[in-house]
């Protein structure tokens, strides 16, 4: 489909391989942007969105389980948020920053849907953008896609689970000897399951308090290295002032590219994991 829309067969390859891994290669300075292409836009944007969604759903596709598609919770929160962060954007910027809605549109949804997915390609300087558009992409940098994507973040269904414990605390404040179960779906929840996720939640905000405190060492204003934190560690690319989508890390000490680099493998390889490798009780195990 890129290569009908115009590209050569090498980048038509790199920007597959850059989407469906959400690894957001580019083999221009300006990224996607540089072909300033509406059919390139859309073709990115929806593939983009598509390798955000739990693979295992496009296995139940392929064996008919439409049912089993169709009641995913967290692909209903999944396009929810992606809907309505889009639709906010669009308002937004539309008179703001563009003069049509349609062009308007045409850029909140792919930048909605490579910051959710944590591609991190990019299509305009949304550091230009209102500071209400930059704060729905900034908390679409935590958010991330779906378990079993390829996508970076928390996760849309840790997010979810979250959400629903926090609605669950809320009731038991009118009915405080009430069970009340947490489900995803028809499935309840176990204790366990509501601690880990808890656990995953507070290790992540820590590491990205901890990673804004030490960058502030090297950085000249909170919005860059806050954002930076965010996007190191959501595995993202671009954040925004002196990390926006037009510029790049390099302007950071060794100490912080280290920090940078340890905070993107933290993100990728999972939190518990990594740390794990830490612990003298792992290393006493395995000898």
């Amino acid at each position: 489909m890129l290569k009908i829309g115009g590209m050569s067969m090498f980048d038509s390859l790199v920007y597959s391989f850059g989407t469906v891994g959400t690894g957001g290669f580019s083999t221009k300075n300006l990224s996607v942007g540089a072909y300033n292409s509406v059919y390139i836009d859309i073709v990115i944007s929806l593939l983009m969105l598509a390798s955000g969604v739990n693979f295992s759903l496009y296995y139940a596709l392929f064996k008919k389980k439409w049912r089993e598609v169709s009641g995913d919770s967290e692909l209903k929160f999944y396009f929810g948020i992606v809907g309505v962060s889009v639709l906010l954007i669009t308002l937004n910027i539309f008179r703001n920053i563009y003069g049509s809605i349609w062009e308007s549109l045409r850029y909140s949804l792919f930048q909605v849907s490579s910051i959710i997915t944590t591609t991190g390609y990019a299509t305009a300087n949304f550091d230009e953008w209102p500071t209400f558009s930059k704060a729905i992409l900034f908390v679409l940098m935590f958010i991330g896609g779906c378990a079993g994507s390829t996508a970076g973040g928390m996760k849309s269904v840790r997010i979810l689970v979250l959400l629903k414990m926090i609605k669950r605390e809320i009731k038991k404040i009118f009915h405080p000897r009430a069970v009340i179960p947490v489900k995803l779906g028809q499935r309840t929840l176990s204790k366990e399951t509501l601690d880990g996720i808890s656990s995953f939640f507070v290790l992540y905000m820590l590491l990205f308090v901890l990673g804004t405190l030490l960058l502030s060492l090297d950085c000249s204003d909170l919005i860059t290295c806050s954002s930076a934190a965010a996007a190191t560690l959501g595995n993202i690319g671009p954040g925004f002032a002196a990390v926006g989508p037009i510029h790049t890390f390099s302007q950071f000490s060794q100490f912080s590219k280290i920090l940078m680099s340890i905070l993107m493998l933290l993100g990728r390889l999972g939190l518990f994991t990594v740390i794990a490798l830490f612990s003298s009780k792992f290393w006493k195990e395995g000898m």
